[in-house]
Parts: structure tokens; sequence; C-alpha cells
């Protein structure tokens, strides 16, 4: 009887069983144990080619973030610069002025405005989580302020912020404040395994939110051609370019993938199999991504973060 009673057992398995592991290198968490690091001098900071100068008070000020370049945007909305306090931060503290982002958040530069307006009616039906401030954001916002920001940020052109290097071994890190992964102060080195490991070209400039410097993703090597493989329908999976466009800067309706942060679309790959993201537009991707395995997620990311955007 002992064969029947597996048998059974397997076959009674939910799906989610099935699923890839969550990924925490995909997901930064604040660490509650944080290495010593110099404290700060309280002296205003400054950007390379910018007039203006911040403290680490103003920087961090979620309502009224820092603006270093000014002449790299469009006028930005109220909802963008400054939000609408105390439930709605400014867009430009977490995406920058310019939709970039950093790697523990999104970028939406590009995004077409329907397929941003959906994201923002998803989080705040629930269909979308992962993301709590994002959420209480969406459930305050008012649907005038959305549309501006949706507006504004389909106008920014996608611009490259992230560079791919495969390697075998990287530098030793930790999730510091903000869940932004950084380089551990001892600078030792270590196996990458099978992570994408995604820290600044410029740590000092990401944390003061200067857009002017984004990110290097460290991933295995090897992981560039077989994403490629993958993206292109190799494998039994579906091509991306189906649905993304033939150069994966996708559509009037549907967003780019190319350039895209390599983190951010393996968060993405993962909630939509887990169903942590769900909606109307998700759900052509349910199929999709049903079989993939963390490795594949890594790899599709990996190469999708390499292409010009």
């Amino acid at each position: 009887m002992r064969p029947l009673v597996w048998i059974l057992a397997f076959l009674c398995m939910s799906p989610v069983a099935f699923a890839a592991d969550k990924p925490d290198w995909a997901f930064p968490v604040t660490e509650k144990i944080q290495p010593q690091v110099p404290p700060d001098d309280g002296k205003p900071k400054t950007a390379p080619g910018s007039s203006k100068t911040y403290t680490r008070t103003e920087i961090e000020d979620l309502f009224n973030p820092p603006d270093w370049y000014p002449d790299m945007h469009p006028p930005m909305p109220r909802v963008v610069s400054n939000g609408n306090a105390p439930q709605v931060r400014a867009c430009a503290a977490c995406h920058l002025p310019i939709g970039t982002g950093h790697d523990e958040s999104a970028n939406v530069a590009s995004l077409p405005v329907s397929y941003f307006l959906q994201q923002m009616a998803d989080y705040k039906s629930g269909a979308r989580k992962g993301s709590g401030s994002m959420t209480t954001i969406a459930k305050s916002i008012s649907d005038e302020e959305a549309r501006a920001a949706a507006e504004y940020f389909a106008s920014i052109k996608p611009r490259p912020w992230i560079k791919v290097i495969e390697t075998a071994d990287v530098a030793k890190t930790y999730v510091g404040p903000g869940n932004k992964r950084l380089v551990h102060p001892d600078r030792t080195m270590e196996p990458i395994g099978r992570r994408i490991i995604e820290i600044p070209e410029n740590e000092t400039r990401v944390l003061n939110r200067d857009p002017g410097s984004g990110f290097v993703a460290f991933v295995p090597v090897g992981a560039i051609a077989k994403g490629q493989a993958l993206v292109a329908g190799g494998g039994g999976t579906t091509a991306c370019a189906n649905c993304h466009g033939a150069d994966l800067k996708g559509t009037a309706e549907i967003p780019g993938l190319a350039g895209r942060t390599a983190t951010y679309i393996v968060r993405q790959l993962f909630m939509t199999q887990s169903g942590e993201r769900d909606g109307v537009g998700t759900h052509p991707m349910k199929a999709v991504v049903a079989q993939l395995q963390t490795e594949d997620m890594l790899n599709i990311a990996a190469y999708l973060a390499s292409m010009t955007p």
C-alpha cells in the first residue's frame, strides 16, 4: 500500500509546491545587524556637475527628495516631486526624478500610461503584493495624481542604468537601510553561487539619491547566454518577444524588458508564479512562468538586464 499512498500524496500536492524557491538575494531586506560604518558628518553633500547641496536629513526626506539635475528631466508634477503627505510619498524619493529607481525599487521610466495605472489599481485592490509602501500609496493617491505620475514617467526615455558582469566571485555584501544592497566594509570576496548580486556603481552617489550613477549586476558565468536562449523560447519557454515586442522594448500597452533591473525582473517572475502578483495584466504571464525554476529566472534576468533599453 505504501507506493499507492505516495502516489496519491504526490497527486494531491498543491501546484505551489513545484514553484521555484524564493531567492532571498532578489528580495533584499534591511539586516538587523549592520556593520560599523563611519557616522554622517552632518555636512552638505554634493554631486558631480550639480550646483546643489543637500544634508543627509534633506536627502532622506521622502516628501521633498533631492533634485540634483533639474535639466535631466521634464518639470515634475507635485506628486512626483513632493507627494501628498502623510501617506503618498514623492515618487522621486524611490524612483528618482528620471524614473530609473534603485535595485530595491522599480524602473518606471517609459512605462505605458495604461500599464502604470493598472499596477496602481492592482496595488490598491490587493491583487499585487510585495510592497507595503506602494499599497499604502495606491490606497491614498487620487486618480488625478496617479495619472499625472503615469504621464510624467511615460514621457521619460529609458536609459542604460545597469551593467551586467559575469563572474565566479563577488564582493561580500550586506543589506543596509532602505533595503539597499551595499558592499561590506571588510571588502572580502566570496563565490557568487547561483545568485545575482546588484550593487551601486558608486555607493556614495546612490545613497545620496543621485541619478547620475547606476548599478552593476554580477551574475554567474554563462548566465547571459542561457538567458538569451530562454527568452527566445528555447527549452520549452514562451518567447518574450511574442508580447513585449521584437526588440523587447515594449509596445503601447506592454512594458519593455530590455535593460530593466535584474533583481527586479526576478522578483516579478517569482511573484507572478507564486500568486503574490495578480491582476488582469498579469494573467497572460501565469502560464509563461509556471514551470520556471529559480535558475531560469536568474538567467532570463541576466540577459534582459544586459540589453540596451
